[in-house]
């Protein structure tokens, strides 16, 4: 038995090497694909190099494998992992190469952690079959969920950045002087809405239409909320309707959808509670009635 153990213990390292031997020779011989980071994805890089830390640290080698793996992804899939990252907010000033290249990293890396648990608790292969994937999926892990804590702050913040536009557009200014006053009141400039704001007022002295810089918007943030906004606006502009009226409804009814929804999630509080206070319950009875069953053993 501990020499069939040995045996399929040696197999399975040297299946993994072989795998590894494989993808790099893979990656090292594929053609090369330069990504584009420019416009907000070039300034999201350069803050997260700014801030220091692991990720200045490991930069250079996760554009290096950003460059060497860009020859192995299809177009489709290059396009899905560049939403994915749109929607996180360019995090890191990654690129879809170079997202794939730090899950690369990242199997590497759950490789290392996998040998040094095995060879602590005796039992490699499963620490390699566990440490691997998760170090595979982590970046996605941690990018899904940067998107879905940003649409949130985006849901939160959007009516009272609605609300601005709506005054500064009674007031007489054009739309683009309205965008550019919800930006300039803000005392976040990394907050969600006034970072699309910013790309919006961009897009527009680039030349881009208010409808394509809208519907831009609407790919970047696809939540409901934004594309309720767009589509109202839009509509709005092709049918020549006041947008400042249109702003101030639609930040009424953003207001009431966020009622709703905090008293939707209030009423399910109850029924989460449920099984957590069940188990409180039980463990205190528990306390309680076990030292009384251990004295009635004893006198018996």
């Amino acid at each position: 038995m501990e020499l069939d153990y040995f045996f399929w213990r040696d197999m399975f390292v040297g299946a993994v090497s072989v795998a590894v031997l494989l993808v790099t020779y893979v990656v090292a011989g594929a053609p090369t694909r330069e990504g584009s980071r420019l416009g907000m994805r070039g300034m999201k890089r350069e803050r997260a190099i700014a801030r220091g830390g692991l990720f200045s640290q490991s930069e250079p080698l996760v554009r290096w494998l950003g460059v060497r793996v860009s020859g192995l992804l299809s177009d489709s899939l290059r396009a899905s992992l560049d939403a994915q990252l749109r929607v996180a907010g360019d995090f890191l000033g990654l690129t879809a190469e170079e997202y794939v290249g730090l899950s690369l990293l990242g199997a590497a890396l759950g490789a290392v952690a996998g040998v040094a648990a095995g060879l602590s608790a005796g039992n490699m292969g499963l620490m390699l079959v566990f440490c691997v994937p998760f170090g595979v999926v982590a970046p996605y892990l941690v990018i899904s969920g940067e998107g879905q804590k940003r649409m949130q702050r985006m849901r939160h913040a959007l009516p009272h950045a609605i609300d601005l536009m709506t005054l500064s557009m009674s007031a007489g200014l054009d739309f683009p002087g309205a965008v550019r006053q919800v930006i300039e009141k803000a005392t976040d400039p990394e907050d969600p809405v006034i970072e699309e704001f910013q790309h919006i007022l961009n897009g527009l002295h680039l030349g881009r239409t208010r409808k394509q810089a809208l519907l831009e918007l609407a790919i970047r943030a696809p939540i409901d909320s934004v594309l309720e906004l767009v589509s109202s606006v839009v509509q709005a502009e092709e049918r020549g309707n006041p947008i400042a009226q249109v702003l101030a409804i639609q930040a009424e009814a953003l207001r009431r959808t966020r009622t709703t929804r905090a008293e939707e999630a209030a009423s399910r509080a109850g029924v989460a509670m449920a099984g957590p206070l069940f188990l409180l319950f039980a463990s205190i009875m528990i306390i309680i009635v076990a030292p009384m069953i251990l004295k009635l053993q004893k006198g018996m």
